[in-house]
């Protein structure tokens, strides 16, 4: 495998195609907004050059991975791949038809897979004529420094998909870890229900969040704590996963903080609205 096309050009897409072209990739970044994809691959430019400055690649690696990425504001590129990554926007309507799409355009043989970090695997694949193709490539942000890739298997994904794509992440330097499709997957059913409890414990008075993001950092050894994380993540998408959990498993065992539902209807949405529990000005 050599070819890959990446759907969404946003912080999680633009990081894909970076790991796979630094690894000798032929990449599509595909997004419908042509000044999404300058920003995403701007962004990729960017992380090069933190990356040659720090030593890490030569200035000629540097180019050489800028040189394997190509755009696309449409899914008409899609001949000659071997996988297709979808990393648009966490809605399950439009991650729907992404994929009826991608059924009809992509070559028969070609894996499907989507960085969803809550949308059932399952009912993505009944989009598509290829159930067995269907796979989950949940990457961690920031997908360049983050070692963990975790593959969602749905009851009809082939043992052969799973297979091929647990190869893919180690070529990738990443390491691969299978679940199963269940709401959350794994990383966001104990991640979200721990960042919602911060939440509370802030709403309540228990604690202010640099409080409680130092008893999680220095007590139980967190690099990060869970509401600046929540932050970096962006306090919407941690709704829509809690809603998702909710919807799946337990309405009450899942029900959002109301401080969290109050700062997104405020667009207080972390890091990339520059106020969440933090102020930012990057």
């Amino acid at each position: 495998m050599s070819n890959v096309a990446v759907v969404g050009a946003g912080t999680m897409g633009n990081g894909i195609v970076h790991v796979f072209a630094q690894h000798g990739w032929d990449v599509t970044l595909i997004d419908v907004s042509a000044d999404a994809l300058g920003r995403g691959v701007a962004t990729i430019k960017k992380n090069l050059e933190r990356l040659e400055k720090k030593g890490a690649i030569s200035h000629q690696q540097s180019a050489d991975t800028l040189g394997r990425i190509r755009t696309s504001t449409n899914l008409d590129t899609l001949h000659n791949l071997d996988l297709v990554v979808e990393a648009a926007t966490e809605n399950p309507e439009i991650k729907f038809d992404i994929f009826e799409d991608l059924d009809r355009l992509a070559p028969n043989g070609a894996i499907l897979a989507s960085n969803t970090s809550s949308i059932s695997i399952t009912e993505i694949a009944k989009q598509t004529r290829r159930p067995d193709r269907i796979i989950g490539m949940h990457f961690m942000n920031p997908v360049p420094v983050m070692k963990l890739v975790e593959v969602i298997r749905g009851p009809e994904t082939s043992s052969d998909t799973v297979k091929r794509t647990v190869e893919i992440v180690q070529a990738l330097g990443k390491t691969a870890v299978e679940v199963n499709d269940a709401p959350g997957f794994v990383s966001n059913r104990v991640l979200m229900p721990m960042i919602n409890e911060a939440i509370f414990c802030v709403d309540e008075g228990v604690a202010t969040a640099e409080a409680v993001d130092q008893v999680m950092k220095l007590g139980m050894n967190h690099p990060l704590g869970p509401l600046a994380l929540a932050d970096l993540i962006g306090l919407d998408v941690c709704l829509a996963i809690m809603k998702v959990l909710q919807d799946g498993l337990d309405v009450q065992k899942y029900r959002p903080a109301p401080l969290l539902e109050q700062m997104v209807a405020k667009g207080q949405l972390g890091r990339k609205s520059g106020q969440g529990f933090y102020a930012y000005r990057d």
